[in-house]
């Protein structure tokens, strides 16, 4: 696969992850990086120069939005689901479902 639909496969598959993790409450990037690896057994990780990007990408988006926070450990960066990016993962899973059907359905019969 040429790198340019390389990235654009992980910026896609990277997107619907946060977005799902970001739909369940606000979270910081570490936060993130550490659940999408745990989640999926490490089977997928998401570097940190490869998260920040991604996230301000779906910040300019209108996606996301952040915003700093006070905490018992200091301040940090937390991202929030906006209503554009509610839009977006409905978007992006019902794609989902779509091009999942026809590979999930049925026996494939070859001859």
């Amino acid at each position: 696969m040429p790198r340019g639909q390389k990235d654009a496969a992980f910026y896609d598959s990277a997107a619907l992850l946060v977005l799902s993790l970001l739909e369940e409450a606000d979270k910081t990037g570490f936060q993130l990086l550490h659940e999408v690896e745990c989640r999926s057994d490490c089977a997928f990780a998401i570097r940190e120069s490869r998260l920040y990007p991604l996230l301000h990408g779906l910040e300019a988006r209108g996606d996301v939005r952040s915003c700093e926070r006070q905490t018992e450990d200091g301040t940090h960066r937390f991202y929030r689901l906006t209503r554009q990016g509610v839009k977006t993962l409905t978007c992006c899973r019902e794609q989902w479902k779509t091009c999942r059907k026809p590979i999930g359905g049925g026996a494939c019969v070859t001859t």
